[in-house]
């Protein structure tokens, strides 16, 4: 492990926080006004919700990573503590809809959502669970049942709320910490495809999903009839409206951007502006060299995480930082996909960019473990030369 990956990675999360404040400075600008009379209010709640961050950052990364497999009980206790969470956001325990969907747990001034607590749960139990397992992992029940148990339990409370993105990304990373581990394929393939078809059926009976997927499919496969330039709001498909209108700021963007304040989209023509389609606002007004940098500064997020993973100095640390970094990097692709179209249109936050204390939080819960990992491999290894060379 180099010293210098762990500055870099630092350093890319820390140009991800700078650029998600600067874009969202000015994306939250008009709903500021609208909701809070307040242009800056998303930003000023941004700057605690990072203030809060970092210091769950710093903890995690000097507290040694291994505490959540030495001390017993700590990860199930996580794990339990997170399922009842997700119980209460139901309206039986006192939660409230929001746009139809009970995500949030009112505590407040501040709402939190579980299932972005779901996301780092899983990951840690299953790293636990299939590191004590060590070879017998590729056994059925050890590998492949317990696992998906543990997942399925997560999954089966989120897609009630319903919240389909949540589901795949606990799907796919629990899938993916156990391939790392050495679950058989053979074991993890007619899992995951079984999984996915049961989403896929409750996602059939849930009319907004659907009406999104169909106005997907239609946009991609309908003749052509809905090209950006000629959608108006009078014949927009109102499943489709915002990833329209998306595009419509990308393309006004160019390549060198309206410039920093002047989006004409985030004047309420695009709502959730400063959530979910952040991005789109930074590439009107900052243009395609925001969007190429955005996409590199997470693209070496997720390959510096696989450095640090490969030179972890046990399987543990492996699991962790690989469940970790797929969490970030796979919610950045996918909201970059919907953004830009390529993908049904989803809720799903842009880490560090997107206005929101608990996934905010999350990242940081995420990067500080990431570091956990590379700062105590990096001493483990200081502390083999030394001894080697004493011995020597």
């Amino acid at each position: 492990m180099r010293k210098s990956a762990l500055f870099a990675f630092a350093l890319v999360v820390a140009a991800l926080v700078a650029l998600g404040l600067i874009v969202l400075s000015s994306a939250s600008e008009a709903n500021g006004i609208r909701l809070h009379k307040d242009a800056y209010f998303f930003l000023k709640r941004q700057f605690l919700y990072i203030g809060v961050g970092i210091v769950i950052a710093v903890v995690a990364a000097f507290v040694d990573y291994h505490t959540w497999r030495d001390i017993p009980g700590l990860a199930w206790l996580f794990y339990a503590a997170v399922a009842i969470l997700l119980l209460f956001v139901f309206p039986q325990f006192g939660g409230r809809a929001v746009n139809g969907s009970f995500r949030w747990i009112n505590l407040g001034p501040v709402n939190i959502q579980p299932s972005e607590f779901a996301k780092l749960s899983i990951v840690i139990v299953l790293a636990v669970w299939l590191d004590r397992a060590a070879w017998r992992v590729e056994l059925f029940t050890k590998g492949l049942v317990i696992p998906c148990l543990l997942i399925a339990v997560y999954a089966g409370l989120v897609i009630k709320e319903p919240d389909f993105g949540s589901v795949m990304v606990i799907g796919a990373a629990g899938g993916l910490v156990m391939f790392v581990a050495g679950v058989r394929l053979r074991h993890i393939i007619p899992a995951g495809l079984l999984g996915g078809a049961a989403a896929g059926i409750v996602m059939c009976f849930n009319a907004n999903r659907m009406r999104r997927i169909m106005a997907f499919v239609h946009s991609v496969f309908g003749g052509g009839q809905e090209v950006v330039e000629k959608v108006t709001t009078a014949n927009m498909d109102p499943a489709a409206y915002q990833a329209h209108m998306a595009l419509v700021a990308i393309k006004n963007g160019g390549l060198w951007g309206v410039g920093l304040g002047e989006s004409m989209q985030k004047q309420y023509y695009l709502p959730e502006c400063h959530t979910d389609f952040i991005f789109a606002v930074g590439a009107e007004e900052l243009g395609l060299l925001f969007s190429i940098v955005v996409i590199v500064l997470f693209l070496a997020f997720f390959c510096i995480s696989v450095y640090i993973a490969r030179n972890a100095s046990d399987r543990f640390g492996r699991f962790l930082v690989i469940g970790m970094a797929f969490i970030v990097f796979f919610q950045a692709v996918f909201n970059l996909g919907v953004v830009c179209e390529a993908l049904p249109t989803k809720g799903m936050a842009l880490p560090f960019f997107s206005y929101g204390g608990t996934n905010l939080l999350s990242a940081f819960f995420s990067v500080g473990t990431i570091l956990s990992v590379g700062i105590h491999s990096y001493r483990d290894k200081k502390r083999v030369l030394a001894r080697s060379v004493l011995m020597r």
